[in-house]
């Protein structure tokens, strides 16, 4: 499969010379592991939201799920409680996290091409370098790994995909992402989004919020020789 066609940055004829990969249910089966975790941390504080609308905000900045879940009185009140109480709950589940097929076969045939791969996640630091150890690789394999905090403003602005961008020395990108927050951040950014559908996000919904492809896996872009 060629994706030349529409993975080039939105608006632009450039060539693309990287790709942003996210993480979190894009490289690393999480996504039900972090709603877990986050489900943990709201009843340790007697929050009891819904399973659903926890899963649909999993992929944004956990700067904004709490209020976007349990509106933002509660996000002044508890929020950095609460996204403590998640990171503990989350490293007790890190144990369970596996690489989802075909993700290191992928970063091995975009880079053999000459791209500068970069991973580009919402995610705390230390959760993206034990996603790096699950898939058996290092932080020296990429051209840049960039988490929450290495900005200010979260998914779904684009400021973790402009300075992974950045730190790989990149032109022009697109993104490979399993959200609708991943889409959006990467519109923002004038990039092309590719969405894998293993965030629990429908085919429909990843192509109505704007992605240029959707696929089932990282694995269907690594069998089929995706190259942007």
């Amino acid at each position: 499969m060629d994706g030349s066609d529409t993975a080039s940055p939105i608006g632009t004829g450039a060539a693309v010379d990287t790709v942003l990969l996210d993480v979190d249910g894009t490289l690393v089966d999480s996504t039900y592991l972090h709603a877990l975790a986050w489900m943990r941390a709201f009843a340790a504080h007697d929050l009891v939201p819904p399973w659903w609308r926890v899963h649909r905000t999993i992929g944004m900045g956990g700067d904004l799920l709490v209020g976007e879940v349990c509106g933002d009185d509660v996000e002044r009140r508890l929020g950095s409680a609460l996204r403590a109480e998640w990171a503990d709950r989350y490293r007790e589940l890190l144990p369970e996290v596996r690489p989802l097929p075909g993700a290191r076969q992928l970063v091995h045939a975009l880079t053999d091409r000459g791209l500068k791969v970069a991973l580009a996640s919402s995610g705390a630091a230390e959760f993206t370098d034990a996603a790096i150890d699950s898939l058996g690789m290092t932080r020296g394999e990429f051209a840049a790994v960039t988490s929450a905090e290495d900005v200010d403003n979260s998914k779904p602005e684009p400021d973790i995909l402009a300075t992974a961008l950045e730190l790989a020395d990149g032109h022009h990108a697109v993104v490979v992402g399993d959200t609708i927050w991943d889409i959006e951040s990467a519109r923002r950014l004038q990039a092309a989004c590719v969405a894998v559908r293993t965030g629990g996000f429908s085919e429909s919904e990843l192509a109505d919020a704007g992605a240029t492809l959707v696929v089932d896996s990282i694995h269907t872009l690594a069998e089929q020789g995706w190259i942007p």
